[in-house]
């Protein structure tokens, strides 16, 4: 299954991208793509990537979505991460290179305890 977007903005002018699928490389530049566009036109809101819907990462793009992640994150903090699944936890510790407990909601330290 390959990896869709639904778009919202929420009361506040903040932007919830949901993604529903299948996280892999060939969607990752895309996806970093269409998140500097809306951050483009929209400089002042905040960006969540809820994962609630998304079946499975693959070790292919994992590694490209959190450098996608930490690349827009460069100056400050503007995507989020929100509704990250305890197996997909595992796979994004294996990338200790930027801290993730930073970027994800209502984590309260879970993610490092995570093995």
């Amino acid at each position: 299954m390959s990896m869709t977007a639904l778009i919202h903005t929420n009361s506040t002018g903040n932007i919830i991208i949901q993604l529903k699928g299948s996280l892999d490389f060939e969607y990752s530049e895309t996806l970093h793509k269409e998140i500097e566009e809306i951050l483009a036109e929209h400089p002042a809101s905040k960006v969540t990537l809820d994962l609630y819907f998304l079946e499975f990462v693959g070790s292919s793009g994992i590694g490209s979505f959190v450098d996608t992640v930490a690349r827009l994150n460069k100056t400050q903090i503007c995507v989020e991460l929100s509704n990250v699944k305890p197996e997909f936890m595992k796979v994004f510790k294996l990338y200790k290179q930027y801290d993730m407990n930073q970027i994800i909601q209502g984590n309260d330290d879970s993610f490092t305890n995570a093995a």
